[in-house]
């Protein structure tokens, strides 16, 4: 029987292609194995190579599954663009003509299935009509802002340039009113285009053969329920969505090729079972030495167990990139009046390989929704630091919502930041078994059942990704054998 061939499409940030690349690996490794997979690359402009990126997609290609990698040829930034979401959004769209090439010349050695787009490329669902192939979009985030972006065209005729002054409370399908201030930080700058993008990524996920999202019905069955009945656009057909999550990119064991453990791990060997708390804000949150120096001040304070992974920047603004040392930032004598009971790295560390580490009891997260569902599937409590893109979202429905998350205080309008006494206060709850933190503490071991049982054999997700891959085959142009129907 011939694989039917999917082609993604997608760009160099380890946020989204990850989670793609481990949907796909779901995909190709379901019974009967019907599909192949080949990954369309788009290198941003500041992208670097060699970035661990590089290395997860070296180690992907040489996993022994039918997975490959290409990067489509350079196209010449955007300019005058207003703000990263208007710029990547730009960058997709120039590409146009390129993905279309590249999947034509992959389907002149095996027909092209199915079409799947990162939610920031729905221009690119053109080519998609054009080459008469069907178009699925891979929504990286959760269903509470899937019915955001869904419901924000009709929202956006109230509000036509950003929720930055909007002091009422927002209604989204599913989920109960969130405050003005929860929504994601692209929608809260007064930026026309900005916004003027999201609407217009709203409107066009309806065209979408189906969503495929990373997410699964236990823990989002309000947003998901609502976007199936329609309630986001009552004028349009309900897109078909498809929870097939969490797709998560484990390495439980290890967190080193070759079986060696990472130094992180090796130091949480060393401490009593759930006692450390994790403090880590992604690949691209960093902080200013202010911000630093609160959250040192409340650790050595707090007397509790720690591993800080510390990025920060003399300009606190959000990058990969780090420009300064522990040494150069934290107070001086920190590191050794804290020798012992805390760890502080300033690399990369193995997030997965740490939250499934049983001397981890907390975790200080920035809300990325990959983060959030790693969290939940080791059962790690969380205390939410939101800082960028829809995390001040993910924070509202993770402390509110779902309640697997402490509340922590966060300075919105000065640039998220957050005093000592807040982080201890907030610490001390989540690791201290108050009666807040022990809410918490139950319900993500609730949720780390639930999401393991969703992706099993009758689970609701692997039933979703089932449903996902009868629907490509039963759609497709292609028969088993993979010759034309006609």
């Amino acid at each position: 029987m011939g694989k039917l061939r999917l082609a993604f499409v997608t760009f160099w940030q380890v946020g989204h292609l990850v989670a793609m690349v481990e949907a796909a690996k779901r995909l190709i490794q379901l019974e009967g194995n019907h599909f192949s997979a080949t990954f369309l690359l788009i290198r941003l402009p500041a992208t670097s190579s060699g970035s661990a990126v590089d290395s997860y997609l070296r180690s992907a290609a040489a996993s022994g599954l039918d997975i490959s990698f290409q990067e489509l040829p350079h196209v010449e930034p955007p300019a005058d663009t207003e703000g990263p979401e208007d710029f990547l959004s730009r960058c997709i769209e120039a590409h146009k003509t390129h993905v279309k090439v590249a999947v034509a010349s992959l389907s002149s050695s095996a027909p092209v299935a199915a079409l799947v787009f990162d939610f920031f490329a729905t221009t690119l669902i053109d080519v998609a009509v054009e080459l008469g192939v069907p178009a699925y979009l891979y929504f990286t985030s959760g269903a509470v802002m899937l019915a955001l972006m869904l419901h924000l065209p009709a929202l956006g005729e109230k509000n036509p340039a950003s929720f930055e002054d909007v002091e009422r409370e927002v209604d989204i399908p599913g989920v109960i009113p969130i405050p003005s201030q929860s929504m994601p930080s692209p929608l809260m700058r007064n930026d026309n285009r900005t916004y003027a993008w999201f609407v217009y990524h709203g409107r066009r996920m309806f065209e979408a053969k189906g969503i495929i999202i990373n997410t699964f019905a236990e823990l989002e069955r309000g947003p998901l329920t609502a976007i199936e009945e329609g309630q986001c656009a009552p004028d349009r057909p309900a897109p078909l969505v498809h929870p097939i999550g969490p797709i998560l990119a484990v390495e439980e064991d290890t967190g080193k090729p070759g079986g060696e453990k990472h130094e992180c791990v090796k130091w949480l060997d060393s401490q009593p079972p759930a006692s450390v708390v994790f403090l880590c804000f992604g690949s691209m949150g960093s902080f200013d030495v202010p911000q630093v120096r609160e959250i040192a001040a409340a650790l050595e304070r707090g007397d509790r167990r720690f591993l800080w992974c510390l990025r920060t920047t003399s300009a606190g603004k959000i990058r990969a990139s780090v420009d300064a040392t522990p040494k150069d930032v934290l107070p001086e004598g920190f590191l050794e009046r804290t020798a012992g009971r805390g760890l502080v790295w300033a690399e990369w560390a193995p997030q997965a390989a740490i939250l499934a580490h049983r001397a981890v009891g907390g975790f200080v997260t920035h809300c990325g929704w990959n983060s959030a569902l790693e969290s939940l599937w080791y059962g790690v409590p969380m205390l939410g630091w939101p800082r960028y893109a829809e995390q001040h979202l993910n924070a509202f429905q993770l402390v509110k919502v779902l309640g697997v998350a402490v509340e922590l205080k966060v300075d919105r309008k000065s640039g998220n930041f957050v005093t000592a006494e807040e982080v201890e206060r907030g610490v001390r709850c989540l690791m201290d078994g108050c009666e807040e933190g022990n809410r918490v503490r139950a319900k993500a071991k609730e949720m780390s059942l639930a999401s393991r049982k969703a992706t099993e054999k009758g689970g609701s997700s692997h039933g979703g990704l089932e449903k996902l891959a009868e629907e490509i085959k039963t759609s497709s142009a292609y028969g088993e054998s993979g010759r034309h129907r006609s």
